[in-house]
């Protein structure tokens, strides 16, 4: 409860405050680039040095799932417990041992020539590898996630690697000046999220470099791209003096750092507006606020611990008279919201949510955002949002 009024004062007591931030200072001030070209080193060596003295060389890394992570709400986000997995080199991993190998030198060679590569082009590089060629674009993803959970108890990212994703990183509109850098010149380039006309700024793959400055009062992460497109259209952050930040479903990583950033650095709340069903809730909302377990290693850093839930809820369905504006919750909804209830440690640890998914399993049904348009294409901008923003302090946690 008291975290929930800190939030409340932050925006009525600092209403249209200019805040900046400059790029992100890493722990130690460490030179991460040095970090990682430095493990890569320590692994290979260890390796060779293993296998030359006739031993079975091993990697170990952590195990990433569910299972193996913990919550506590004071740290905000999932955490590993410490159960490792070991790669033995043997007849049965030989394969899967050497792509790992070949993986970490393309890294080498990347952070060396300050250069990247795709997940999709790491696939593809290694079609020139022979038998340790990756079959399909999953079995690189999974070998290089592995690479990232041995190096990330050095902060070592994905990103540092030089690995990065395909998609785009989400759209972003509002009170929000981005300051990025001429990759050539270094000079400052400068994006006002603002005046985009009909578009919006796209969070690129990296983040860590940028600067922001803001008068916004908070942050309103949208699931959907149509409500994002019909709140940045009819300029919902600027009556609301806010930044919308489109997720596009369950939001990428360089997304999750950007709305980390800025809620730390300019010290802003953030809410989150999904659709209410136990995807939007369990899948798209947790991973903002706490992570998920296949990245429990980076989750520190990769998730917004003061995110609250805005809506949809269930009880917004009762309260919105949204009955007839709904759909029957599959049997894969059923599941995940079981599933979540049973196993998942951050719906364990709120009452309120436990109480929220079993509602919504009661009822039955499951409410698109777009469903508030059964009084009115924008019955969202002039009623829903502005009721639930005097109603801050109900938000779930």
């Amino acid at each position: 409860m008291a975290a929930k009024k800190k939030v409340v004062k932050k925006i009525t007591a600092k209403k249209g405050v200019k805040r900046t931030v400059g790029p992100y200072e890493k722990k130690g001030n460490k030179d991460l680039k040095s970090v990682a070209l430095q493990s890569i080193q320590e692994v290979a060596t260890d390796v060779y040095r293993t296998a030359s003295k006739g031993i079975l060389p091993d990697m170990t890394m952590p195990q990433r799932n569910l299972a193996n992570v913990t919550y506590d709400p004071k740290m905000g986000y999932f955490e590993l417990k410490g159960n490792m997995k070991t790669r033995t080199l043997d007849v049965n991993s030989v394969k899967t041992f050497a792509q790992t190998l070949r993986l970490m030198s393309l890294a080498k060679d990347m952070v060396g020539d300050d250069d990247f590569a795709t997940k999709r082009e790491a696939y593809y590089v290694s079609k020139n590898w022979g038998d340790a060629k990756f079959n399909e674009q999953r079995e690189s993803d999974m070998v290089l996630d592995d690479i990232e959970g041995m190096f990330s108890v050095k902060d070592v990212t994905r990103e540092i690697l030089r690995f990065v994703p395909e998609e785009h990183g989400g759209s972003v509109v509002g009170a929000l000046t981005v300051i990025d850098r001429d990759p050539e010149t270094g000079e400052a380039i400068r994006s006002d999220c603002a005046a985009m006309g009909s578009g919006a700024y796209t969070v690129p793959s990296s983040v860590d470099h940028l600067g922001f400055e803001t008068t916004a009062d908070f942050v309103l992460a949208i699931e959907t791209g149509g409500m994002f497109q019909r709140l940045n259209h009819h300029r919902y952050w600027r009556t609301a003096n806010c930044i919308l930040v489109e997720m596009g479903g369950v939001p990428t990583r360089a997304t999750r750092r950007f709305v980390r950033r800025i809620a730390d650095g300019l010290k802003l709340p953030v809410f989150a507006f999904v659709d209410c069903d136990p995807y939007g809730i369990c899948n798209i909302y947790r991973t903002l606020k706490v992570g998920s377990g296949q990245a429990a290693h980076v989750n520190e850093t990769f998730c917004v611990p003061t995110a609250h839930y805005l809506g949809v809820t269930p009880q917004d369905i009762i309260d919105f008279g949204l009955e007839d504006a709904t759909h029957p919750l599959l049997p894969v909804d059923i599941k995940r919201a079981k599933d979540a209830l049973k196993n998942d440690p951050f719906f364990q640890a709120y009452p309120k949510w436990k109480a929220a998914l079993k509602q919504m399993l009661k009822m039955g049904v499951r409410a698109e955002q777009q469903a508030f348009a059964k009084w009115g294409l924008n019955f969202v901008i002039e009623e829903y949002l502005p009721v639930k923003m005097k109603q801050i302090h109900k938000f779930l946690p």
